[in-house]
């Protein structure tokens, strides 16, 4: 297949493009695992863990973390400094001081593989929230503190058993050229050119690099604490301050959305970069014109049920995640479940009622199950054939890939190593589920999870690696944990980490081996470094997760929280996780939203209409359309912030649709570089921002009130 050209630089579209014309296959066999590359990669690690907790408590739908290209410059430069700062070996004449400041990297210079190791490490934080967002949840909703047994052993049987998916499907979801894992794909551009670049272009691109972050630094304190109206810019909110109140409120809910579950923030413009972020400067177009179908129509359906009444939505806020009683007041968990070890009491669920949800919500989980069935059926219709093929070409040692090839030299990691990790984690596992009794999970319902786990890890990885984005599992986790644990909601949440958790890290840790594959880092470097940065970050989140949850414990139980804090990604889950315990009475046939459920019917479906109507149609198959990715942003943004998706857009226009096309050479050197700084610059200043004024710490300091801070929502709408 031909390759299209614009202004003589090639246009990127398929993952052989990506290795002929942006990755090179250059190995210039320095060190990986370095001293230098094991303290770098462990303070970032902190630093990272801190950033990506103090996301999980904003309010904005899940998803954000630490940009990787953030981390891979600041390491960058305090490589770089390490290596000119420290006096050369060379400069003492006794050896075993020499040595000592060799095995130290004093004087030497910064490789890109170690520059690598350390960057991955710092990424790999992020891989242990998973078990730390159900320990929040027993903090807030159960006030119950789980052992240091549940919580070591916990974490470690997750990681590992993920990290260990990873590695035993890397033939098929790592090696080919078209798994190319896009959202990485700066990273490894950034790398090549920042070590294999003339020190001309070099300066250059640290220069740009250095002006935007700085620039975001300062400008972001404008959006973010002195000037929050900045974050949603509603001109339909300025124009009917003056309306009456009830007709304001419906303002609100359509064109509001710069304060947690206000509304959809229609026609919104935000300037706060901390919630734009860069990611549609790097996602393929394919996968961005899928989002904006399903945003399409996500607009129009959230209104819409609310305002139809649907599941009697108007008895409820517009938005939240949190649970709430047949009157409309704030559902209590405890007292239908106990605490400590909650399991439902028949008797008090009688007397309380049956919980509710808003029909927001109600729309995310059942959008989240379409999409999981899309998923499903998708891959096994388009993929499932070349899948098969890339695993013979594997076997027969014929898979054409150049940086595939160039990998050949090293050793592989061998399969046993994994399945001894792999084993291990089972074993944590089992251990976690009979000791601690509070998880109410039996040890063979924590089977049946890795079983449905192992079964769905392989579609995910291929749809993230084709596309650049996935599909959350977690509804069809929570469904079967709840069909098989009914009454139990802590079963649930345990049965989803072991299920759809242990999924998530395997697309995040493959996406990771692949930069491992381009940059010719031996297996057994990325094996041992990866397992590091995940068991490390896990304990770093769970002490910051604590302190968060301490300090900000009545605002992150608000179940509207306000433009700062807000539980609404744990209220979510453990929403989920307490209807779909009472799922014969919430999601039966008999109960208020039985077609929740039925998604994952309606979405397999989706798939076959689509393979259905490229036989009479030949002509569509040049558009790559992706049911689940349509399906999945459908309902994405039903909690939180949504004042920035228009912003996003824009971004992603600008970038994807005249940048790459139009400029491809400026896209191609610099597009990631200003994203990664953005980025960065924003990141920096919330991390400084939620410790001095924001009360991570404890206590809060707010901005004097003014038009541009007001007391009600920010963008004026109430």
């Amino acid at each position: 297949m031909s390759t299209e050209v614009a202004n003589g630089h090639p246009i990127i579209s398929t993952g052989m493009d990506v290795s002929r014309f942006i990755v090179s296959d250059r190995d210039d066999s320095d060190p990986a695992i370095t001293f230098r590359a094991l303290v770098l990669g462990t303070a970032f690690t902190a630093f990272a863990c801190v950033i990506n907790m103090l996301y999980m408590f904003k309010p904005i739908e899940g998803g954000l973390e630490v940009s990787n290209v953030f981390l891979l410059l600041v390491i960058y430069f305090f490589g770089i400094a390490w290596a000119r700062c420290t006096p050369e070996p060379a400069r003492f004449k006794n050896p075993k001081v020499q040595a000592i400041l060799r095995f130290v990297n004093s004087g030497q210079p910064f490789g890109i593989k170690e520059h690598v190791i350390a960057t991955l490490t710092a990424s790999s934080s992020y891989n242990g929230k998973s078990a730390i967002e159900i320990y929040a949840i027993e903090r807030l909703y159960y006030n119950h503190t789980v052992s240091a047994t549940t919580a070591v052993l916990g974490t470690f049987s997750i990681a590992t058993i993920g990290f260990c998916l990873a590695g035993l499907l890397r033939p098929i979801t790592v090696y080919p050229s078209a798994m190319v894992y896009w959202q990485n794909l700066p990273l490894v551009v950034l790398y090549q050119r920042l070590h294999f670049d003339d020190v001309a272009d070099r300066v250059q691109r640290l220069v740009t690099f250095a002006k935007v972050f700085t620039g975001m630094l300062l400008f972001e304190t404008i959006p973010a604490y002195i000037m929050p109206w900045w974050n949603g810019v509603s001109i339909v909110c300025l124009a009917t301050q003056g309306a009456e109140e009830p007709s304001r409120k419906v303002i609100a809910t359509i064109f509001g959305g710069a304060s947690s579950n206000e509304g959809i923030g229609l026609l919104n413009l935000s300037f706060d970069w901390q919630y734009i972020q860069s990611r549609t400067m790097s996602l393929p177009l394919k996968q961005q014109a899928n989002s904006w179908i399903g945003l399409v129509v996500w607009a129009i359906a959230m209104p819409c049920l609310y305002y139809a009444n649907v599941w009697g939505a108007r008895d409820l806020p517009f938005m939240s995640t949190s649970l709430f009683g047949a009157d409309g007041k704030k559902f209590s968990a405890v007292k239908v479940f106990g605490t400590g070890v909650p399991i439902l009491d028949v008797n008090k669920l009688k007397e309380t009622g049956l919980p509710r949800i808003t029909a927001t919500t109600a729309w995310g989980f059942f959008t989240a199950n379409m999409a999981i069935g899309a998923l499903i059926m998708h891959v096994a219709i388009f993929y499932s054939h070349d899948m098969y093929r890339v695993v013979q070409h594997v076997r027969a040692g014929t898979l054409r890939d150049p940086h595939y090839e160039a990998m050949q030299k090293y050793k592989e990691v061998p399969r046993w190593w994994y399945l001894f990790l792999f084993f291990l984690g089972i074993l944590a596992g089992i251990i976690v589920v009979t000791k601690d009794d509070t998880t109410t999970l039996p040890v063979w319902g924590f089977l049946v999870a890795l079983l449905l786990g192992c079964i769905i890890a392989p579609i995910s990885c291929t749809l993230y690696a084709l596309f650049g984005t996935g599909v959350a599992t977690n509804q069809l986790s929570k469904l079967l944990g709840g069909a098989l644990h009914p009454g139990r909601p802590l079963a649930n949440l345990y049965f989803a980490a072991w299920s759809h958790q242990v999924i998530a890290l395997c697309v995040d840790l493959s996406q990771y081996l692949k930069v491992g594959q381009y940059i010719k880092i031996s297996h057994r470097a990325m094996f041992a470094t990866q397992l590091y940065g995940t068991l490390l970050g896990a304990c770093i989140n769970y002490f910051v997760m604590t302190s968060i949850v301490t300090n900000q414990r009545e605002i992150l139980l608000d179940p509207i929280g306000d433009h700062v804090w807000s539980g609404a990604q744990v209220s979510s889950l453990n929403s989920a996780a307490v209807t779909w315990a009472l799922a014969k009475q919430v999601y039966g046939f008999s109960g208020r939203y039985y077609l929740v459920p039925l998604g994952i019917i309606i979405g397999m479906i989706l798939p076959v209409i689509h393979w259905l109507l490229l036989k009479p149609f030949p002509h569509l198959a040049k558009y790559p359309i992706a049911t689940p990715i349509i399906a999945a942003y459908m309902g994405q943004y039903y909690y939180g912030n949504t004042s920035f998706i228009q912003s996003s857009i824009i971004i992603g226009v600008i970038t994807q649709v005249w940048l790459r096309r139009r400029r491809p050479s400026w896209y191609n050197k610099y597009n990631y570089l200003v994203g990664a700084a953005m980025d960065g610059g924003s990141q920096t200043l919330i991390f400084i921002l939620s410790f001095a004024v924001f009360g991570a710490s404890g206590r809060k300091h707010s901005f004097p009130t003014w038009w541009g801070n007001p007391a009600g929502n920010p963008d004026h709408c109430l």
